[in-house]
């Protein structure tokens, strides 16, 4: 039977593992890839991230598919947005207030400067572990839990006023990124207001501001209104096709996380919308209702013949219901109206070779890698590129566009074998041949550390 002071030690161990967890960056979650979407977002931050100072081809707004409401930074000039928090925002405006605030942590250096925080925390813990575990070793138990339980607290609070800090200086930054960028304010404390709603009606209102990781919605919503009222941009209204974009976006998100019954509740037949068919379009889709779906498409298009983001939908159903050659016109236009966005292009691509003609073959290597210029992080369009190659012959080549897939997806032994097996066929010296061995480097040590831990003994 375990001893009260063993059992002690092991559930303060655990407590400071627990710390440990929390002061780590964000594990990666699955992205949300559209087209439109990433449109939408890539102009609504633009003018915020001039008047940060940062240059927007290098900041990236990436969408994860996560029903909470959050978003982050964690390292490089990328800001992650929880599809939950698309849903549940109301107007372009709160989506521009949150992504200001993220901003203001990538200016103001957050991610670098967390370890500093998680540093005097730990060193507090630490202590503490150390001084409670001799009192419990030398018969005090209740006194050395004590001091663990106080240094744990302590250690936690220090980490959390830390972080308190970096959030009021990220609201203070982001404020003044709206005012210089001509936007109002107005949707960032609306969004504060929803969030303290929120933690209100779950009866989750604590009075200590020390237990929370960010300060108390009520503390931010009155300091940012202070600061906001007072900017010049604080009447500014958005521009109405900025909402109208948005209410699309939300309602195609939201037909295609929400399960079905939900959409139709949500957006019923008697809703003729455009937004609505955009939702019902993607529920009938996921519910294998062809038909249904198309019906939908094709009542958006009635609005909007040439819109690329409805012949793109159309497109897609046709391809996933079977009928690949059917879908060609519509995306074939859809690429060509948005100046061959890659994601789009990807799509046609595997339309031109779902129809297994081999005639269709050469412009699908030509659009694929087309797709892949503008934009070589898509593992879809390396492993549809794959294909081509190998429908060629070319192995060696079908191998590498395997292994910028894998290495991609982060598939470190599948990607070494793609790669390995690219180099041996691939004129040596060549770009190719380069590229598949920065691969084969980049995966080796991931390979190793597996095989180490697996001598370990862990899984």
């Amino acid at each position: 039977m375990t001893s009260r002071p063993q059992l002690l030690l092991r559930t303060l161990l655990a407590l400071l593992v627990s710390f440990a967890v929390l002061v780590r960056p964000v594990a990666a979650q699955s992205v949300l890839r559209d087209a439109e979407t990433e449109a939408w977002l890539q102009d609504i931050s633009r003018p915020i991230v001039i008047a940060s100072g940062l240059d927007p081809r290098n900041v990236q707004i990436v969408l994860l598919l996560d029903k909470s409401i959050n978003a982050f930074v964690a390292g490089g000039q990328i800001v992650y947005i929880h599809s939950g928090l698309l849903t549940a925002a109301d107007n372009t405006d709160m989506v521009q207030g949150v992504i200001a605030h993220e901003i203001g942590h990538i200016t103001g250096g957050h991610i670098v400067r967390m370890a500093e925080g998680a540093k005097a925390a730990t060193g507090v813990m630490l202590l503490s572990l150390l001084i409670g575990a001799a009192a419990i070793a030398a018969g005090a138990g209740d006194a050395g839990a004590g001091v663990l339980m106080a240094g744990q607290r302590a250690a936690l609070g220090k980490f959390l006023a830390f972080t308190r800090v970096q959030e009021s200086s990220a609201d203070a930054a982001g404020a003044s990124f709206l005012d210089k960028a001509g936007i109002s304010g107005k949707g960032m404390i609306a969004f504060f207001k929803k969030l303290q709603n929120q933690s209100l009606r779950y009866g989750y209102n604590p009075e200590n501001s020390y237990d929370q990781t960010h300060p108390l919605d009520r503390e931010r919503v009155t300091t940012l209104t202070d600061t906001l009222q007072k900017s010049k941009a604080w009447d500014a209204k958005t521009d109405p096709a900025l909402d109208a974009r948005f209410a699309r976006i939300k309602a195609k998100l939201q037909g295609y996380v929400l399960e079905p019954p939900q959409v139709m509740r949500q957006y019923p037949e008697t809703d003729q919308s455009v937004p609505a068919h955009y939702a019902r379009a993607y529920a009938w889709h996921r519910s294998a209702y062809p038909d249904q779906a198309l019906k939908e498409a094709d009542a958006l298009l009635a609005t909007a013949p040439h819109d690329p983001y409805f012949l793109e939908l159309k497109g897609q159903i046709l391809l996933e219901s079977g009928k690949p050659a059917e879908a060609l016109p519509e995306l074939r236009e859809a690429t060509e109206l948005t100046h061959f966005n890659p994601l789009i292009t990807s799509l046609f691509g595997h339309a031109l070779i779902a129809t297994e003609d081999p005639k269709n073959f050469p412009e699908a290597e030509k659009v694929l890698r087309s797709a892949i210029a503008k934009d070589n992080q898509n593992p879809f369009a390396w492993y549809q590129l794959g294909i081509i190659y190998d429908r060629k012959g070319d192995q060696a080549r079908a191998a590498l566009a395997t292994a910028e897939r894998y290495n991609l997806e982060g598939n470190a032994q599948l990607a070494y074998m793609n790669a390995k097996m690219a180099m041996a066929g691939i004129p040596r010296g060549s770009p190719d041949w380069v590229r598949a061995q920065d691969i084969l480097m980049v995966s080796e040590p991931d390979l190793k550390k597996k095989k180490k831990d697996r001598g370990d003994g862990t899984q």
